[in-house]
């Protein structure tokens, strides 16, 4: 008899071989240079990671965007903003763009640059000579110009709001030439020149008086300006009637401590925006957002309050695909994932983790599809009681507890083929740096050999690796049953939904971004 140890399948002679190793030297396979764009253009935040340090991100940002063709960077950058809700890597793109396809640039700006903060953003990076290119240029130098005096006055207001560079800096960058002598005069008063007061906005004069009063009705200017003056309760009340989604959701403790939940109408009102459809979409808000202002609400927060934040996460996520047959979902509770999503940034690190992505995704498709399975992982599959009717919070912070130990990918699969089990679609959430199982040698990795086995039993079954971390390799190749896609927001699900239904191909990801009209 031949070597059993050789001989012993021809499946595994079939798996693709591995062509990279990950972090940890272990096999995996590397994306195609568009996959690995689009991957990091959604999931990069330039912190520091558990894996990665910021420089040694932005080389790699670097290194696959000028890989691809310009054409495609673009539509990758306008993927990341308006799909990914991405707020530096677009930036970083688009800097890269403007020195590699100046035309291309100019077409993608304004799609990118929404606001201020993305004007701003932008001119940091390319002022940095980290994309190639230390000064602004013809090119961007004109598009920066042309947003100063194209915007509105709102706009501008909301840009003054910040430093490192200021409104004010930028404006003395590009010297923009205002259009009328309102402009010039906003202009000069951002910088901090003499100028008409009575030519300034009506909102901005009205700041003006109420800063050296504190008397009157709140004026009409961005929250951040009024915020950073001494306001009474009332005020307080009036900004939470008037505030923005994201704003008063970032503001709740804050308008606890002012006394604005002492009324039930400001209660009312403010449960009512939160937990409204429109200003969610609006917002374009990630779940983990809410699940951040649940987990850090006062101790004496109105239950009311608390209630819609879960009402709102419930809406959130109303776009997760009901999937015809049995689903099993695996969130990566490793040691990696208790990394900040936006990674260790002094002053600015996210405590929503890796892990809690993960496990809202779990708690998200246990939500909408009847007998879902969740199999959380690190060393082995960790042993979770989680209740279908219970919110999507609740059990999402069951999930996030389990933090800890080592990455094995394949340990869902080698669990599900020694029960027997081949379900339709099974959905990973991981960082992908699976290293536990490197023992079990072959072509491929280990994650894909056990693939191939629940493939025996079900030929029908597919496979969707939600990568949520920068770090550009995968255990389990595209292929025609199995789904590579990075980040976590609304195009996500519908990527799955899409994909279990059968409708589109593994490289539909791609190439949907591939679609985008620039």
């Amino acid at each position: 008899m031949a070597n059993k140890s050789v001989f012993a399948s021809i499946t595994g002679r079939l798996l693709p071989k591995a062509t990279a190793t990950n972090v940890h030297g272990a096999p995996a396979y590397a994306y195609s240079d568009a996959h690995a764009l689009a991957q990091v253009a959604v999931t990069g935040t330039f912190g520091g990671m558990f894996y990665q340090s910021p420089s040694e991100e932005l080389e790699y940002v670097l290194d696959v965007a000028d890989a691809v063709d310009p054409v495609f960077l673009a539509q990758a950058a306008i993927y990341a903003r308006q799909s990914g809700y991405m707020k530096d890597m677009p930036a970083v793109l688009l800097a890269v763009l403007a020195r590699r396809d100046p035309v291309l640039f100019r077409a993608a700006f304004g799609r990118l640059v929404d606001n201020g903060k993305m004007l701003r953003t932008f001119v940091q990076v390319v002022r940095s000579g980290q994309t190639g290119r230390k000064s602004l240029g013809s090119a961007p130098k004109a598009m920066v110009q042309n947003w100063l005096n194209t915007a509105s006055d709102w706009a501008l207001l909301n840009a003054n709001i910040g430093n490192d560079p200021s409104l004010a800096d930028v404006i003395k960058m590009v010297h923009p030439k205002p259009a009328n002598a309102a402009r010039e005069a906003l202009f000069a008063w951002v910088v901090g020149r003499p100028c008409d007061l009575a030519r300034l906005p009506q909102g901005v004069q009205d700041w003006l008086v109420f800063k050296e009063t504190g008397t009157g009705p709140l004026p009409d200017v961005p929250s951040q300006m009024l915020t950073q003056l001494e306001l009474s309760s009332d005020h307080w009340a009036q900004l939470a009637r008037k505030g923005s989604w994201q704003m008063v959701r970032q503001s709740l403790n804050t308008f606890q401590r002012h006394g604005v939940f002492e009324r039930a109408e400001n209660v009312d009102h403010v449960a009512g925006l939160l937990r409204n459809r429109d200003a969610i979409a609006k917002a374009r808000a990630f779940p983990y957002q809410l699940m951040v202002a649940a987990q850090n609400v006062a101790a004496d927060m109105p239950r009311q309050i608390v209630d819609a934040l879960h009402d709102a996460m419930e809406i959130a996520v109303q776009n997760v695909p009901g999937v015809a047959g049995q689903v099993v979902v695996c969130p990566d509770v490793s040691g990696s994932m208790t990394w900040s999503v936006t990674g260790y940034r002094p002053g600015a690190t996210s405590a929503v983790r890796h892990v809690d992505v993960a496990a809202l995704v779990a708690a998200s498709f246990l939500r909408v599809n009847r007998g879902c399975q969740v199999l959380p992982f690190d060393f082995d599959v960790r042993d979770v009681r989680l209740e279908p009717r219970d919110t999507i919070l609740t059990n999402a912070e069951r999930l996030a507890a389990l933090g800890g130990g080592g990455t094995n990918c394949s340990a869902p699969l080698v669990w599900l083929n020694k029960q027997g089990r081949a379900p339709d679609l099974v959905v990973f959430v991981s960082d992908n740096q699976s290293w536990v199982d490197t023992h079990a040698g072959g072509r491929g990795t280990a994650m894909l050999k056990e693939w191939e086995k629940l493939k025996r039993r079900n030929p029908k079954a597919r496979l969707v690796c939600i990568d949520i971390a920068p770090y550009g390799t995968t255990q389990a190749q595209t292929r025609a049953d199995v789904l590579n896609i990075g980040g976590f927001s609304d195009a996500v699900f519908d990527q799955i939904a899409a994909f279990a239904a059968g409708r589109t191909g593994p490289d539909h990801w791609v190439g949907e971004i591939g679609k985008i009209d620039v």
